[in-house]
């Protein structure tokens, strides 16, 4: 199915929220598709702004305090990682493993569930989510993930649970009432055929959370996305929600792995292979050196036909991660040679509006919704 521009809702213009606030845990544009008369109507700009794994430049990432920052920041939409308990519940984790954003290494109840597995083919040692019951991972508290670069969130470490995708709708009800304006969710399933193949498949599950919560229908503010194939696949034949393929710059679908398909990312972001997306998503989600790849100099060189030709192909383009920090800022936005300092995010994100994107994955939602004020 194609994306009718009313998928692509107008981008909040409230006032960001300053990062130090507490947040408490609550349970070439010819080849662009036409506004939406709704659109059009509102007078709004259309350009998505993900709150990726909530506003996780400032909170603990998965967790309903970084998801309600990144809404009262003005996202568009909140992104839940989605994984499963033991008793199939779908919780929100960035992986399968949960010992580096959790503190479940601390709860020697649970030693002897540290195992190592094979995370797509890759041997992987920690604590896996579908070893826990939920009434087990509501025992444990988040933490900051990438402390080093993000001392300050540790500050939070210990105080928020794992949230269910339920909890995450709920909290997206309640915010947009209280806002005024619609929060969607872009969930992702995490390592799909990684889930299928221990017999607890993710699709199933989040079909049936959207389809109760009312979600399942062509105008609910939705996005789900996947770095496979073949789930997406199937999703087209059940959900009326758009999709999302992303993709990365190395590497290939897991699914196309197992199945000996030869294909890699590559290949799916090429003309030939973005026709073929279209066929069954509405959307690409490229890593953002896809979209505009580095120099030798590490600065930012000039943009691929990427965007073109998605746009060509019926597809909107989010890509992926726009933080502030100098280590993931190209070189000639850092702001010293400290990889830890905030550089000029502001400069990346104008030239990628400039390639033409339709959409970003943020952690720092405040900045991004300043600087699509600006553009206006």
């Amino acid at each position: 199915m194609k994306l009718p521009r009313r998928f692509v809702p107008a981008a909040a213009s409230a006032l960001a929220v300053g990062a130090a606030v507490l947040v408490p845990q609550v349970a070439d544009t010819a080849s662009q598709p036409a506004a939406s008369s709704v659109q059009q109507a509102s007078g709004h700009d259309d350009f998505v702004i993900v709150g990726h794994r909530g506003a996780s430049g400032y909170r603990p990432e998965h967790t309903l305090a970084s998801y309600e920052l990144a809404a009262r920041m003005g996202a568009d939409y909140i992104e839940p990682d989605l994984v499963t308990t033991k008793d199939h519940v779908l919780v929100t984790r960035h992986e399968p493993e949960i010992g580096g954003t959790t503190d479940v290494a601390s709860h020697l109840e649970f030693a002897d569930r540290k195992k190592t597995k094979q995370l797509d083919g890759v041997p992987t040692t920690g604590w896996f989510a579908e070893d826990f019951t939920l009434k087990e991972l509501k025992t444990l508290r988040a933490k900051e993930r990438i402390p080093a670069i993000r001392q300050h969130n540790t500050v939070f470490d210990g105080h928020y649970q794992i949230p269910t995708l339920q909890e995450v709708i709920d909290l997206t009800k309640k915010l947009s009432k209280e806002l005024g304006r619609q929060i969607g969710i872009y969930p992702e399933t995490k390592h799909p055929t990684y889930f299928r193949q221990q017999g607890l498949a993710l699709e199933p599950e989040l079909i049936n959370t959207l389809n109760r919560n009312g979600l399942n229908r062509p105008d609910a503010k939705v996005f789900v996305q996947s770095f496979e194939v073949s789930n997406l696949k199937a999703l087209d034949k059940q959900l009326r929600v758009p999709l999302v393929q992303l993709t990365g710059s190395a590497g290939a679908p897991y699914d196309f792995v197992v199945s000996g398909d030869k294909r890699t990312y590559a290949d799916i972001v090429s003309a030939t292979g973005l026709k073929e997306v279209a066929t069954y998503a509405d959307g690409v989600g490229p890593s953002k050196d896809q979209v505009i790849p580095l120099d030798s100099t590490g600065k930012l060189g000039q943009p691929t036909a990427l965007v073109a030709n998605a746009h060509r192909a019926g597809l909107v383009v989010h890509p992926y991660t726009f933080r502030v920090e100098n280590t993931f800022l190209p070189a000639n936005f850092d702001s010293s040679t400290v990889s830890t300092d905030s550089g000029n995010l502001f400069a990346e994100i104008a030239a990628y509006r400039a390639a033409g994107v339709d959409g970003l994955f943020t952690d720092n939602t405040d900045i991004a919704v300043a600087e699509e004020k600006e553009a206006r």
